[in-house]
């Protein structure tokens, strides 16, 4: 396991865990299992004065493989988390321009694909199984997380 700060120190806009609570979600990563939120909490040394407190929350998946959308593939045994990575805002969000409006992304290195210790429940994951079918062995994709590859 190992956390890496990186050089980026981006600046987040969170929201709310719940109406009366103080504490805010900046990074809710499922692909990851990383969740990181902030709260102001009094000062240790001055009670006085608030101070901000983040959380970062990571849960290790048992039995992850290397490649999740392969069964036998082998357990992982290193995860790596990158606070910057995690942090980053892929959004695209439209902006005015000399009266023109533009897409923008609002973060970098977005289209690298993100490594996932598991299932994010919004992707289609699937993994090829031997089918035998009139005497001969095809290999059919089967999907892993049915819920999110077959519409309702």
């Amino acid at each position: 396991l190992a956390i890496d700060s990186g050089i980026a120190y981006p600046v987040l806009a969170g929201y709310p865990v719940a109406p009366s609570n103080e504490e805010y979600v900046l990074v809710n990563n499922k692909c990851q299992c990383v969740t990181v939120t902030s709260k102001f909490v009094p000062s240790k040394e001055d009670p006085q004065e608030e101070v901000l407190e983040r959380n970062i929350r990571i849960i290790v998946p048992l039995k992850a493989r290397e490649n999740i959308s392969d069964p036998l593939s082998p357990l992982r045994t290193t995860f790596v988390y990158r606070l910057s990575e995690l942090c980053k805002n892929c959004e695209p969000i439209e902006i005015d321009l000399g009266g023109a409006i533009h897409q923008a992304q609002q973060g970098n290195s977005c289209e690298e694909a993100q490594t996932c210790y598991t299932y994010d429940r919004n992707e289609c994951y699937s993994s090829p199984v031997p089918l035998l079918y009139h005497g001969e062995v095809m290999q059919v994709p089967a999907a892993l997380t049915p819920d999110s590859c077959f519409a309702q």
